[in-house]
């Protein structure tokens, strides 16, 4: 009898020291705080400091777990509980509907997918090695590495997308060779990413805020486009976003907090995180050329990217679909691959994508439940009162960033914020070029920052580390970009008061 009573309480034990029950029965007793606070509100009433709770509970799953996907999940779960608890799998629906009908979500599908085909198809026909071995032969040490990756960052300027999938690809094998770790190659393509976007007028970034300015009477229709020139030397996380990155290329900046950690482990032989399954883009080539023919099936494929996406009006999409078609059409005739083989090369480079374009999908619902809980709203309303010709930029670029950041939208969020921000501005007299400036850089550093952000979990994805791995490494160095980001918004404004 005592043996037997013995057996059930170690059974017992087990069960409940069983990590998974704990964290199911955890994260219920956390919803059910969720529906309990729902019912503390009429419907009449707005839902104020509770449309932070969500986003709240995303980054403290995700600093918990180091799992983005799923924190976010569990951010949007409870913020559908928050807006009606006996609703919630017919609100799940129809916010997965709308978010995966919309036209940027299926722009970003298209655009992904499109991308992820090509990079597969230059790895598979040699070119990326090709280019790797060209860089291999001039670059000897590992600081030349990290400015070389740097470069390229800059020099890919037309879009972000393009800038983390094509830049971090491409130097994975010359990042190993000096045992720089993954994470180390995702913030220095990422810092390249965003911040480099907002700094070139000939981007996606850049006409997008043009129309924008416009369409929330920033500036006179036609205009746009001359005030966000204008607004350039002003956008101070753009600048000190690369000051950070060159500081950390050319070693005065040292490694700290988890990008040491990163940084021992791949010096001793490990440049690829634990838990990464599959390694983006590391596909093995089937044919190699000549190195003078290899470089040429790399960058001409390139070249027509960038060249198709400024002809067709700084679209990404239509530039992926152009360059894609004419890399099939040049490979096939070299007989690098087959037609069977580009094909399934395109296929793959889709297959490839789906975790990332699944974060992103998520990020974009978790931003659909922010604003129906009012989230962007609540805080502009919450900061009016304190804002001053003096304090305007740096108030503006410390809540728009945190803005950003809570909703994973560069862009989106700032269709619901503008027409609050730009009436305030007016009504300060503010110099407009700064506030854009100050604008455009709450957008870089929150996308920036953000573990789900598009940029942050392409980066992560094409360099071969998870959106967590890649985040946590890359924040303190953001942070100190965007510190120094605020002092000089803070100095600009008193100067222009």
């Amino acid at each position: 009898m005592t043996n037997q009573s013995n057996s059930v309480k170690s059974i017992d034990d087990k069960t409940l020291l069983n990590p998974q029950l704990r964290n199911l029965l955890f994260y219920t007793a956390l919803l059910g705080v969720f529906i309990l606070l729902s019912s503390f509100r009429s419907a009449q009433d707005t839902f104020g400091f509770y449309s932070l709770l969500p986003v709240i509970l995303t980054v403290l799953t995700a600093v918990f777990t180091r799992k983005a996907l799923e924190a976010i999940l569990i951010g949007v779960i409870a913020g559908l509980l928050l807006l009606d608890p006996t609703s919630l799998f017919s609100q799940l629906g129809l916010v997965s509907i709308k978010v995966l009908t919309s036209e940027t979500i299926a722009w970003i599908i298209l655009v992904c997918g499109m991308m992820g085909g090509l990079i597969t198809m230059l790895e598979r026909g040699g070119s990326v090695l090709s280019f790797s071995d060209f860089l291999a032969s001039r670059i000897k040490t590992k600081k030349a590495t990290l400015l070389t990756t740097s470069a390229l960052g800059i020099l890919v300027f037309i879009d972000d997308y393009l800038n983390a999938l094509a830049v971090s690809s491409s130097m994975k094998s010359m990042t190993d060779r000096f045992k720089i770790s993954r994470e180390k190659l995702a913030f220095i393509v990422d810092s390249t990413a965003a911040p480099i976007c907002i700094l070139v007028p000939i981007s996606t970034w850049a006409v997008f805020f043009a129309a924008l300015l416009e369409e929330n009477n920033a500036v006179e229709q036609g205009q746009g486009m001359s005030l966000y020139i204008e607004s350039i030397p002003y956008m101070a996380y753009g600048w000190m976003a690369l000051l950070v990155v060159w500081l950390v290329a050319m070693g005065f900046l040292k490694d700290f907090g988890e990008m040491k950690k990163a940084e021992i482990r791949a010096q001793n032989g490990q440049t690829k995180p634990e838990g990464v399954l599959a390694d983006g883009f590391d596909t093995p080539n089937l044919k190699k050329s000549s190195p003078l023919m290899g470089l040429l099936n790399f960058f001409l494929p390139m070249a027509i990217l960038v060249a198709a996406s400024i002809y067709y009006d700084i679209d990404l999409l239509l530039g992926a679909l152009v360059a894609s078609a004419f890399t099939m059409v040049f490979y096939y005739l070299q007989k690098l691959l087959n037609f069977d083989q580009l094909v399934t090369s395109m296929i793959d480079g889709f297959k490839i994508m789906l975790h990332p374009l699944a974060v992103v999908c998520a990020g974009f619902m978790l931003k659909e439940v922010n604003d129906a809980l009012g989230l962007t709203s609540y805080v502009m309303e919450v900061i009016a009162p304190y804002l001053t010709k003096e304090l305007f930029p740096a108030i503006i670029f410390i809540v728009m960033a945190i803005i950003v950041f809570a909703t994973s939208s560069s862009w989106g969020v700032f269709v619901i914020a503008l027409p609050i921000v730009i009436p305030l501005a007016h009504g300060l007299d503010m110099h407009m070029p700064l506030v854009v400036g100050a604008l455009l850089s709450a957008s870089a550093f929150g996308s920036h920052a953000c573990f789900y952000s598009d940029s942050t979990v392409l980066s992560a994805q094409g360099s071969g580390c998870t959106p967590m791995q890649h985040a946590l490494t890359q924040i303190p160095y953001a942070a100190i970009g965007a510190l120094l980001s605020l002092l000089i918004l803070l100095i600009m404004g008193f100067y222009f008061s």
